[in-house]
């Protein structure tokens, strides 16, 4: 029994110990590129898909972006809309969702899965978590946010992973369950001065916010807030927000951003 229980500590220290040797190896790549939905869209892969994601973390990009829901018997899951194959993702239960398969015959990834999967041989690409707001309540919303970050610290995926979402609330709950979490705003709706007195650290806004509100981009650098956009698709819009300085591009083009950069 003894030597049981040396065995278990052992394992659990050289656990440990692998984790704060690969936190020690990060090195985020040194460019503003953000993979939405993972790099999917030029070899025709599934949004949202592992293969995307593995393919962001090929291209180095510095971030790539996911989306997270939660079925009915609290399982969470990469998948963009409410529904996946026309069932409602928040009121039917995962073995429900399992019936369906991705184009590229991936199953429907669960967060843990997908989590993994971005942790293995990858020290570049941040792993950004958008956490959808739930359609049943504010409540549910933020019980959704408690289980993700319960479930990267257990993962020990902390120093990968930014927080993302469009609820101001779910933002809210992580930062009062996380204080070093990185956190970013989605909805456009609130000044960078507003998010820093919230703890927030980044805006992460449509692109025409920032057209129609310019000053948000001065104010944002000197109160230290990070400048993200979405979903940025074309040179244009791409070589404008280069030039402004922003810190992060989400886009479904990271091919087309990277060659920009190259100029």
């Amino acid at each position: 029994m003894k030597r049981f229980s040396y065995s278990l500590c052992l394992l659990f220290c050289l656990s440990c110990t692998a984790t704060k040797q690969s936190t020690q190896n990060i090195k985020f790549a040194a460019n503003p590129v953000v993979a939405h939905r993972g790099a999917f869209k030029l070899n025709k892969l599934p949004e949202n898909s592992i293969a995307a994601l593995k393919e962001a973390i090929r291209l180095k990009c510095t971030g790539s972006e996911f989306d997270i829901r939660m079925t009915a018997d609290d399982s969470l899951v990469i998948n963009h809309d409410p529904h996946f194959n026309k069932l409602e993702i928040e009121k039917v239960t995962y073995a429900e969702l399992m019936q369906f398969r991705l184009s590229n015959n991936e199953p429907l990834p669960t967060l843990q899965q997908y989590l993994e999967a971005g942790l293995a041989n990858n020290t570049s690409t941040r792993l950004i978590l958008e956490i959808k707001p739930s359609g049943i309540s504010k409540e549910r919303g933020k019980r959704i946010a408690e289980k993700v970050v319960q479930l990267v610290k257990r993962l020990h995926a902390e120093p990968m992973a930014v927080y993302i979402s469009f609820d101001y609330d779910i933002l809210l709950k992580i930062r009062e369950l996380d204080a070093t979490a990185v956190l970013q705003y989605l909805e456009g709706n609130k000044s960078p001065a507003q998010v820093k007195a919230d703890k927030i650290n980044g805006v992460d806004y449509h692109y025409s916010f920032f057209q129609k509100n310019p000053q948000w981009i001065t104010e944002a650098k000197q109160n230290g807030i990070a400048l993200n956009s979405w979903t940025v698709n074309d040179s244009t819009t791409m070589s404008w927000l280069l030039k402004e300085g922003f810190d992060y591009i989400t886009t479904n083009e990271p091919e087309l951003l990277f060659r920009l950069l190259k100029k």
